[in-house]
């Protein structure tokens, strides 16, 4: 890396930070471009994190980034970088992920790449590449080298998103053994439980390992969340909530959009249960205020705020979001533009359809969508609240063929889940089929006394 030995210490340090999601990573990009501004490097990891927040308050500093990176960048590596990072801030996500798929086939062990890379693919909803990104790099990484565990916990991720849940597990696991507090891999392990319905397993996995990622890094309200998701499926709400108040959103939450979005996730599943919520909503909402007036930057987070305003009765101010999105659609290109075309809009007209209870209309935004929702990014976890919801109002508007259908299908992968048969008892009731509608009872029952035991045995 051009800039000297000095620069490449704090490179190093800033990179290893990077991969264990350690907030010093800021600070370190910060030390970089300080004492050494000529080191293209320092610049190109400054714009990729204020580009990867997907907050548009961090744009101007990825602007001034990416202009010093292009005034510095010398050796064909570097601009490479300099490409990926200015596509990704013109609104070409798509191509700044290609961009950097084309430097790790020159340079596949460029971990700042592979890195980025991941979360792109991530942003993106590209679950082939999230695996392949990686796979491709794997081999030619020395399994002694400082960093190899951490490529294995992406792998992990990316073969967990592409349903390859054993292969993942084991590969989560693997990264684990060579880095405890490897918080991705964490949370890739974390995955394989949920998708597969072993809710009982992966609270315990989290429960034994708390030292390992609640606290300290730039993940930590993630996996909480998970946890929370996992008390949900025990049936036990109260304690979803209690994480909700203690590590989700609290008075001292900063207010990011990674964090808000899980909140407004785990609060929208809660109220599709029909569990109360107070005026936790309220809070998010006001939390969301400042991104719904701006220019859109990520659909995804736009759906989220709508998710919040809704669940707070601000209707209003959803209906205002959905405008200044169709607007956005009209004027816009780009990545986020197709994105919001193709799946944000709908499913933030669902979510108002929703709470003001036009459940067949929820349906018409969301039956055709539903298995494209990925093009929007995020995990399919994340995505599973709008499977819900369009289950719920299938329920809801009388549509019992396609919840016959849906929560089929949900079985059909996670069957040991006490949500997808309790749902199960509910269209199996409404068909008349009391004797199965009783079975998927007792079903869902003890799935959520085995699961609440998970919980209890960690008291």
């Amino acid at each position: 890396m051009t800039g000297g030995a000095d620069a490449v210490g704090i490179y190093d340090r800033a990179l290893d930070h990077l991969l264990r999601f350690h907030p010093a990573v800021v600070d370190d990009a910060g030390t970089l471009v300080a004492t050494s501004p000529d080191a293209p490097m320092g610049h190109a990891l400054t714009a990729y994190l204020h580009l990867m927040s997907t907050d548009a308050a961090d744009l101007p500093t990825a602007s001034e980034a990416v202009a010093a990176l292009q005034g510095c960048a010398e050796h064909p590596r570097e601009q490479a970088h300099a490409d990926a990072a200015a596509g990704w801030l013109a609104g070409d996500w798509t191509g700044a992920a290609t961009h950097l798929d084309d430097l790790l086939r020159q340079w596949p062990t460029d971990l700042l790449a592979l890195a980025i890379g991941h979360q792109l693919d991530f942003f993106l909803g590209d679950a082939t590449n999230l695996r392949d990104r990686v796979g491709r790099t794997l081999p030619e990484v020395d399994p002694d080298h400082a960093h190899a565990g951490f490529v294995l916990g992406m792998h992990a991720f990316g073969l967990e998103e592409s349903g390859h849940y054993a292969q993942a597990e084991a590969a989560g696991v693997a990264a684990l053994a060579r880095n405890r507090d490897d918080v991705w891999a964490i949370h890739a392990v974390v995955h394989t439980y949920e998708m597969r319905g072993r809710i009982d397993t992966g609270t315990r996995f989290l429960l034994d390992r708390t030292d390992d990622w609640a606290d300290g890094n730039l993940f930590t309200v993630h996996n909480w969340w998970h946890l929370a998701l996992f008390a949900l499926e025990a049936g036990e709400p109260s304690r979803a909530l209690a994480i909700y108040d203690d590590r989700l959103h609290t008075p001292s939450s900063a207010g990011v959009p990674s964090e808000m979005l899980d909140a407004a996730a785990l609060l929208w599943r809660l109220h599709l249960d029909g569990v109360p919520t107070g005026d936790r909503f309220a809070v998010l909402a006001d939390g969301w205020a400042r991104y719904t007036t701006e220019d859109p930057r990520y659909a995804f987070n736009d759906v989220h705020a709508v998710m919040a305003l809704a669940g707070a009765g601000r209707l209003d101010d959803c209906r205002a979001v959905i405008a200044r999105l169709s607007a956005y659609v009209e004027r816009a290109q780009g990545t986020n533009t197709s994105m919001t075309a193709e799946v944000g809009l709908p499913v933030a007209r669902a979510v108002l359809a929703f709470v003001e209870g036009r459940h067949a209309d929820v349906v018409a935004e969301l039956e055709p969508i539903r298995r494209v929702l990925h093009h929007f990014g995020g995990s399919h976890a994340q995505r599973d609240a709008w499977q819900r919801t369009l289950l719920e109002s299938s329920l809801r508007c009388g549509r019992n063929d396609l919840a016959r259908a849906l929560t089929a299908e949900r079985l059909s992968m996670r069957g040991q889940a006490n949500y997808n048969w309790a749902q199960r008892a509910r269209v199996l009731h409404a068909l008349g089929d009391a004797n199965g509608a009783g079975s998927a009872a007792a079903t869902a029952e003890s799935n959520r006394v085995r699961f609440t035991t998970a919980f209890q045995d960690q008291r």
